[in-house]
């Protein structure tokens, strides 16, 4: 089975305490549903019309488990304390190879 890459894109962040909140609850939720952090932050380098924006990396084992992890209480929890307007954020979840 593939692992799955899920890849969190921040375009703005316009309530960084909405944020805050969000990440103190989303990190631990992420990580008891056996997400591995890969990276996070800003990107060290852009290129071909790459934005310079907060970005998060995290590991599943499959597909299944990062959609298990999305819809799970904790991290619905995350998403309730982060709201609907306090970043403008694309998420993926990429099958590996």
């Amino acid at each position: 089975m593939a692992k799955a890459y899920w890849i969190s894109a921040y375009r703005s962040v316009s309530n960084p305490d909405a944020l805050a909140a969000y990440a103190k609850l989303a990190g631990p939720a992420l990580a008891a549903a056996g997400g591995r952090f890969l990276a996070r932050g800003e990107a060290a380098v852009t290129k071909e019309q790459g934005v310079k924006q907060r970005t998060v990396l995290i590991e599943f084992d499959s597909v299944a488990a990062a959609q298990a992890a999305y819809n799970s209480p904790g991290y619905q929890a995350a998403l309730a304390a982060l709201g609907t307007d306090a970043a403008e954020r694309d998420i993926r979840i990429v099958e590996g190879v």
